[in-house]
């Protein structure tokens, strides 16, 4: 072999590239619209339209044919909020990386580092060129261009302001909310705690009609700003950052009605007692509802907007005495004025139906773990689920009239095929639906019409340069903590025993440990090398249900860390090849935090530990993720400590019979989510306490580290630092991958 398997990983993206995705389902379900680029090597993203009925894919636009786009270049000179945009969702390709469509899916529109682009989707044999994408003239660094619904006019957001022209060239360009140069204002544009927390990525939305849009002012003046800056060029002028960490103020976020005829009014969302705008829908001729939470994330309401008066009133309002997720895709609208909802009941999250004048009325069973929904047409609400959390299952219901639902008499179904990772979108009575395995590589499309498989979308991705990754799934200890422990290809069992390698997330919001084929790569490269590695996924991560999620309140350590051992004792008991006496653990952002914790806390199962991007200090991380776990840092100061890695350290006289590990802190210093500092004061305290440990600091790096040449080195470093940590030879059969 040529290559390695930590380069192919880092150049392909961590094979993400090649594989379609943000699909667009016509309203007749006769197009999809999505986005791929070339080759599993390419990164730059193209747009793509399938033709449903004879099967045929048309190119609609590559940035590499408009004129200005230069690839690399353009992506080292993207605009600051954009590059800010794709750090927030961890967005590694170039190209078109997002697009937006008018309702009736005819055109659509781009941005490529700050100009806008239009394309028509409907023109042309879908087997050879169509209409070419041409510049639309606004303002420029645009951001977030999204037509209206009726594809006339084209919104975005230009130095803060939202504005609006028209799509066919003619037509003045107007500011239709704009900060008027008062700094930290911006309209249209979703501030931090959205776009990295409450996964809204967007600040304005479109009346059907195109005659207005709500739109967010989000004001960042009370937030603290923090300095990040290179010190490998200490001439350049350190990044400003409006960083609202725990217990500070955040940004002041209110929305606004704006019509394209001048008006505008002000919409009451409850002020600052619900001070986080969580979603905006307003899909149809109804009225729009929003969704806002308080800030202890106790409270969460559901309101109705009447865009004639910009009144609201409340529909419902949740409570919970620890905090209430945000759930994907809710509300949504049916026929009839019934609107889905999602609420825990009986340790499920459950999908409710609220029909007017009737109390809610759960449409799914106790016991299938409700993710989001992905869709509504028509009648149909398409659905992600999990009865068993290594799976990720697509289901739809179908009301069939309001009485119906009011008696809880619902069609519910499961559309995917189960046994593994789905995922799917659907309009017109077309679904398309992608399915990641255990016994596959890769993600399959498939499009479906009217129930029946009618053809697929490619994908280009890379087959991994790595044996097959067969992971052995536990269900370990007492709490059935999901696990996998992986072999190396060649280690044939009682051969030998085999250092012990966790490669864990742990915490909230991330799962680890599916039955998807994709999720281990890495982990099998590791077990390649000579480890037996297992990955867990203890309390706090999802799809176990409510209690499970929400056994870290108060403490992120306890919980996660203990059920890291049992995930380990238990594989240990299953497989007598593991040898407990040489075990390591290494992880990324939660996962940082969890490896350095499991040392210090634990030096008698750790023996080694690799933190990447830990936090450390939960006094610095956001407000709306630390808060939700630990409270206010004033309420309960207890419960930072209890979850602090520097709470853990002794003085240096006190260090006395104290274990020290091999400790290596990697972190980005360009890093404006787990800002350096966490690794930083980390050091210092360990310091401090006499205790050793490496740093690698990682120049110009972000929390993603995606950039190729540090992406596939920090594989190798780690392994080696773990090797002479553990004091482990090359293995006995030596691999190339």
């Amino acid at each position: 072999m040529t290559d390695s398997f930590p380069r192919q990983e880092a150049r392909t993206r961590r094979f993400s590239l090649g594989v379609p995705r943000s699909f667009r389902i016509s309203p007749d379900g006769r197009r999809v619209v999505f986005l791929r680029t070339t080759s599993g090597t390419d990164p730059v993203t193209c747009l793509w339209i399938l033709d449903v009925i004879s099967g045929r894919e048309r190119l609609a636009a590559d940035p590499r044919t408009l004129g200005p786009y230069r690839e690399g270049t353009d992506e080292d000179n993207l605009p600051a909020a954009e590059r800010a945009r794709r750090e927030r969702v961890r967005e590694s390709a170039g190209g078109i990386v997002a697009y937006a469509t008018d309702r009736d899916v005819t055109l659509a529109v781009f941005a490529l580092s700050g100009q806008v682009y239009t394309v028509p989707l409907t023109t042309g044999p879908l087997t050879g060129d169509g209409a070419p994408a041409r510049a639309v003239t606004t303002l420029t660094p645009a951001l977030d261009p999204r037509p209206d619904p009726t594809g006339r006019r084209l919104a975005y957001v230009c130095a803060g302001a939202l504005r609006v022209t028209s799509l066919d060239g003619g037509g003045e360009d107007v500011a239709i909310a704009d900060p008027r140069g008062a700094d930290g204002v911006t309209f249209g544009l979703p501030e931090f705690i959205a776009a990295e927390e409450m996964d809204r990525q967007r600040g304005y939305w479109w009346s059907p009609d195109g005659s207005a849009l709500l739109v967010a002012r989000a004001d960042e003046t009370p937030v603290t700003r923090w300095y990040i800056a290179d010190p490998a060029h200490p001439e350049r002028t350190p990044t400003e950052v409006a960083y609202p960490a725990a217990g500070t103020p955040n940004a002041e976020v209110s929305l606004l009605l704006a019509r394209l005829d001048g008006s505008h009014r002000p919409v009451e969302t409850g002020g600052a007692e619900f001070p986080y705008l969580v979603t905006v829908s307003w899909a149809d001729e109804s009225e729009p509802l929003i969704v806002v939470q308080s800030r202890d994330q106790r409270r969460m309401r559901l309101l109705a907007l009447d865009p004639g008066t910009g009144q609201t009133r409340v529909l419902l309002e949740d409570t919970d005495p620890h905090w209430l997720e945000i759930v994907p895709g809710v509300p949504a609208r049916l026929p009839g004025g019934r609107i889905v909802w999602a609420r825990d009941e009986a340790d499920t999250r459950r999908l409710v139906v609220l029909a007017p004048d009737q109390e809610p009325v759960a449409v799914t069973p106790p016991g299938l773990q409700v993710r989001g929904v992905l869709d509504v047409d028509g009648e149909v609400v398409l659905f992600s689920a999990s009865a068993e959390p290594t799976e990720v299952e697509l289901w739809t219901f179908g009301p069939g009239g309001q009485d119906q639902v009011a008696q809880d008499q619902v069609a519910l179904h499961r559309v995917g095929q189960g046994g593994g990772v789905e995922g799917g979108t659907r309009a017109g009575g077309t679904t398309v639906s992608w399915r990641r395995t255990l016994e596959a590589d890769g993600v399959s499309v498939t499009v479906h019409r009217d129930g029946q498989p009618v053809t697929t979308i490619a994908t280009h991705a890379e087959r991994p340069l790595l044996p097959e990754p067969r992971p052995v799934l536990l269900s370990a200890g007492l709490r059935e903590i999901r696990t996998a422990v992986l072999f190396p290809s060649w280690h044939q069992q009682g051969q030998a025993k085999l250092p012990v390698l966790l490669d864990p997330y742990g915490g909230p919001h991330a799962q680890r440990v599916l039955k998807a084929r994709g999720a281990y790569l890495t982990s099998q490269w590791f077990a390649e090398q000579g480890f037996a590695v297992v990955v867990a996924d203890g309390r706090g991560t999802p799809a176990r249900g409510p209690r499970w999620e929400r056994a870290v309140a108060g403490d992120l350590a306890g919980p996660p860390l203990a059920d890291q051992i049992d995930a380990l004792q238990a594989a240990a008991e299953r497989f007598g090849d593991l040898d407990t006496g040489r075990v390591a653990i290494r992880g990324w952002s939660f996962g940082g935090y969890l490896a350095a914790l499991a040392v210090l806390r634990r030096p008698d199962v750790f023996h080694a530990a690799v933190a990447g991007a830990p936090v450390t200090d939960w006094h610095l991380y956001d407000t709306h993720y630390t808060e939700r776990y630990l409270g206010l840092p004033d309420g309960d100061g207890d419960d930072y400590d209890r979850s602090s890695l520097l709470s853990l350290l002794p003085s240096g006289a006190e260090r006395s019979g104290v274990t020290a590990r091999p400790v290596l802190l990697i972190h980005g210093l360009a890093d404006d989510n787990v800002v350096v500092a966490h690794t930083l004061r980390l050091s210092g305290a360990l310091l401090a306490a006499g205790y050793p440990h490496s740093v690698l600091p990682l120049t110009g790096i972000t929390h993603m580290a995606s950039q190729e040449t540090v992406a596939e080195n920090l594989l190798t470093l780690q392994l080696d630092f773990l090797r002479g940590a553990l004091a482990i030879p090359e293995p006995r059969v030596a691999s190339t991958m």
